[in-house]
């Protein structure tokens, strides 16, 4: 039976012409594979089914760089997922293939608060990766060494990071707004040869020194041999022991021979970590080939990407969208790195003008930096010519039905929209936009090519216009490695195929459409269960932060005599909280969710806990509310609001 959630969300708001259509990547893929690409619940079958095929295409169609070998898939004895051989007889290397075309192409556009400060050809790239290889190779680091970054979004970082596996070594990185025990808590489970950090940076408007943090971190990285500072005072008091040099001094090499280490396909590339808020996050080691296959198909066939465009994604360095912008240079286009505030005080609309200045094609954000713009009334569209702008793309959390109209009514009524989904754990997408579909509100728009994507309710039935888990039932090639330290391969298999033997089990709670587009909820792991009724956070947000008197919320549940209730707590304006603004939260939740979806305790708090990287926090929440300790806390940008959520039982609620 239809539901009334799913007849307001079927409206096609964006449909692509028979010329997009036709001159697509994924258009041109299916032309050179001979397979029909409509209906693409068809193809999309073809590849999850013929997956030596599929992927060999996909080699073939990016034109990537090294020697392909014979085989494309072993299957393992078990038949399951785990232990899957992706381009056995396979050797490549990542840099080789990011630093690819002419030396007069432009590459990376870098941008701050301030706007565009430079912009830098290939040539120019290649040139500065070739010195700090150098600088590297000098240091003693080999295929397999690890190089942390604790950097902002810039330059230098990526140069580093090309540098680094350009040796076959392993890239890992933080945030520099990361506190001392975050950044242990990530790097330190790796034992990094080399640390290449800053020492201060700006953000929305203000200075950060963070050299007691660098100095309280290389104390307890005993591995570390060489600290590279990319400040231009490299003054440290840390340990004589330790070598400390600028970056300046690893470069000044002069070397201009640039050489590239062609590891095996499963050669581990970067290890990124999760933000979870229990234990230590998860050291998750993914590797070259399979980062690099995963993330061309997305950019190319689902994305759109193509020689000439400029690429954007709003992340900084611990994100895993980090990894997946700076794989936009092996499909031709540029990148632009911005580092700063999305939106500081000084000029809301600072990524637009820097979009419209350089012509970005794809515009890569969050749900929170639109929800943000759309309540500060900025008017995007009406502001800048975005004449070159074909793609806006969202992921991080649900994008919300409303939030769909807001893109067309306020920036641009003929682009590709793109709401995607997937993790860290694959550096890459279950779920994607694509240049062929329409763009339905609410939806996103397909299962990506390669992906075995199903959703299975409680009997692990696999079910449509129904809610259940997100799952994939097929091996792809940016499975992870392995998780780094002791028992990882245990851990590995514990946190993803535990709970369905031989079946990926993500941990999204999602919906399939009839039209075969899929609606995520929110994570599995923070689903409300009032009654019994499994219910999705994101129902809940998609309306109260629609409210215009709600600047935030954060959703979750609070156990009762064996049921649960749901709780609610906002953030307004004024820090006032009335009964008719309860009440006429209520009554939109029961209009537009359903009467279970509304709360039974609603609160009003100062702020509301996010991860560095931008993600609501319900289970430390609702940790705290309970008493339970949080011991993850590095990962949380403002990790000091949650003091106020400790007495939030004893408040009175409305």
């Amino acid at each position: 039976m239809t539901t009334q959630h799913n007849i307001l969300e079927s409206k096609v708001l964006w449909e692509p012409s028979e010329t997009w259509i036709s001159q697509s990547n994924l258009m041109k893929f299916s032309q050179k594979v001979g397979i029909p690409l409509l209906p693409y619940e068809r193809f999309h079958h073809w590849s999850v089914v013929q997956p030596e095929s599929f992927w060999s295409a996909v080699w073939d169609f990016a034109n990537l760089i090294g020697d392909k070998g014979e085989r494309v898939v072993v299957p393992p004895s078990d038949g399951g997922m785990l232990g899957t051989q992706w381009f056995p007889d396979s050797r490549l290397n990542f840099a080789e293939n990011i630093l690819r075309g002419d030396d007069g192409q432009t590459a990376v556009i870098e941008a701050n608060e301030n706007g565009v400060s430079q912009t830098i050809t290939m040539g120019e790239m290649r040139n500065m990766v070739a010195r700090a290889q150098y600088g590297l190779k000098s240091l003693g680091i080999g295929a397999g060494d690890r190089v942390a970054g604790v950097v902002t979004n810039g330059i230098e970082s990526f140069v580093a990071l090309l540098a680094t596996t350009s040796l076959g070594a392993v890239w890992t990185s933080c945030s520099p707004d990361f506190g001392p025990k975050g950044i242990i808590d990530r790097i330190g489970q790796v034992h990094p040869k080399v640390l290449i950090a800053t020492l201060d940076y700006q953000y929305n408007g203000k200075f950060y020194d963070i050299r007691k943090n660098i100095s309280s971190v290389s104390k307890v990285l005993n591995d570390v041999s060489t600290i590279v500072t990319l400040s231009e005072d490299s003054n440290l008091s840390i340990n004589q022991t330790r070598n400390v040099i600028s970056w300046q001094e690893l470069c000044q090499n002069g070397s201009s021979d640039l050489e590239f280490t062609r590891v095996p396909f499963n050669h581990p590339l970067y290890i990124l970590y999760t933000s979870g808020t229990t234990g230590l996050p998860k050291a998750i080691v993914h590797s070259v080939g399979g980062t690099l296959i995963q993330h061309v198909k997305e950019h190319q066939l689902h994305c759109d990407v193509k020689a000439g465009d400029i690429m954007f994604w709003y992340t900084n360095t611990a994100w895993m969208m980090y990894p997946w912008l700076l794989s936009g240079l092996a499909s031709g286009a540029a990148i632009l790195l911005y580092d700063g505030s999305p939106i500081p005080k000084a000029n809301v609309g600072i990524l637009w003008e820097i979009a419209e200045e350089i012509g970005l094609t794809h515009f890569g954000t969050s749900p929170k930096y639109l929800d943000t713009l759309m309540k500060s009334g900025y008017q995007v569209g009406q502001s800048h010519n975005l004449s070159r702008l074909r793609s806006v793309l969202s992921c991080g959390a649900p994008l919300a039905a409303e939030q769909y109209d807001w893109i067309y009514n306020e920036i641009k009524q003929d682009i590709m929209l793109a709401s995607i989904s997937g993790g860290t754990e694959i550096i890459g997408c279950f779920v994607m936009g694509s240049p062929v579909h329409p763009v339905r509100r609410g939806e996103i728009t397909c299962k990506a090519l390669g992906m075995a994507v199903d959703v299975l309710d409680e009997r692990g039935v696999s079910v449509i216009q129904e809610k259940g888990e997100l799952v994939c039932t097929k091996a792809f090639p940016s499975m992870p490695i392995t998780f780094w330290g002791e028992d990882g391969d245990k851990r590995y298999y514990s946190a993803y195929f535990a709970q369905r033997p031989g079946i990926w089990s993500h941990g999204d709670f999602a919906e399939q459409t009839i039209e075969q587009s899929l609606i995520i909820y929110g994570r599995a792991d923070t689903t409300l269960n009032p009654g019994g009724v499994r219910i999705g956070t994101a129902e809940i947000y998609r309306v109260v932060e629609q409210l215009p008197q709600v600047q935030d919320s954060i959703v979750f549940g609070f156990p009762v005599d064996n049921d649960e209730e749901i709780v609610l707590c906002v953030v307004t304006e004024d820090g006032q909280l009335d009964r008719t603004l309860v009440d006429h939260i209520r009554k939109e939740v029961r209009k537009k969710a359903s009467p279970r979806h509304v709360p039974r305790r609603i609160y009003c708090v100062k702020e509301i806990p996010y991860t560095i990287n931008g993600k609501k926090v319900e289970g430390a929440v609702r940790s705290t509310v309970l008493g339970q300790p949080i011991k993850n806390k590095g990962s949380l940008a403002n990790p000091e609001c949650l003091e106020e959520f400790s007495s939030l039982s004893e408040r009175s609620f409305l």
